[in-house]
């Protein structure tokens, strides 16, 4: 059970939130803002759309809290509805500048791929290869970025992500892998160039 600053679980504030209480709808979309909008921003990678992606998230919380069946974590659902809109909104996009990463000729083949040589935080630690990584990210689809955010960045589990893009583990392990490989690859042409 999640205790909320002010001592009340977070089970009960849904609660009293689906049975009309503004003041609990509103504690759980001030305890959730922060990581709505993170989360938006680094799919969307923009502030507009990452600010769009978490009005209407928020506006969908609204709208279908009484649907939560509190079979997972609200954070979990959340993370649904986050990436549903920022897939919505991709889609929307006339322009696709991404990559195809179902053609795994020449990715997946671990012979090309390079070590990677730096840990997640030490990619953090050092601003210049942040910056590398973000352009990268930047270009997978957005089916595979999700993944890669949802389960190497915000630490969720396979079978969490898998439940949060309604895809199978299996799947989910696919699409990381591929994600994996296409990002070593994009930091290997940057950094011996």
């Amino acid at each position: 059970m999640i205790q909320t600053s002010n001592g009340i679980s977070e089970e009960q504030l849904i609660e009293n939130a689906i049975n009309g209480d503004r003041a609990s709808l509103a504690q759980l979309v001030k305890n959730y803002e922060q990581t709505v909008y993170n989360f938006s921003f680094k799919i969307c990678r923009n502030k507009e759309r990452a600010e769009h992606t978490m009005q209407e998230t928020f506006l969908s919380m609204v709208k279908s809290l009484k649907q939560f069946s509190g079979n997972s974590k609200l954070s979990t659902w959340l993370y649904t509805i986050v990436s549903n809109h920022c897939l919505m909104l991709a889609r929307s996009q006339k322009k696709y500048d991404y990559v195809n990463l179902e053609n795994d000729e020449g990715l997946i083949d671990d012979k090309n791929v390079v070590d990677w040589k730096y840990s997640p935080e030490k990619l953090a630690e050092n601003s210049e290869l942040k910056n590398l990584l973000d352009e990268a990210i930047e270009k997978l689809p957005h089916d595979y970025r999700v993944v890669f955010l949802l389960r190497d960045v915000e630490g969720l589990s396979t079978n969490e992500t898998a439940e949060i893009v309604n895809l199978s583990v299996p799947a989910i392990k696919s699409r990381l892998h591929r994600a994996r490989a296409f990002l070593r690859n994009e930091l290997d042409k940057k950094l011996h160039v």
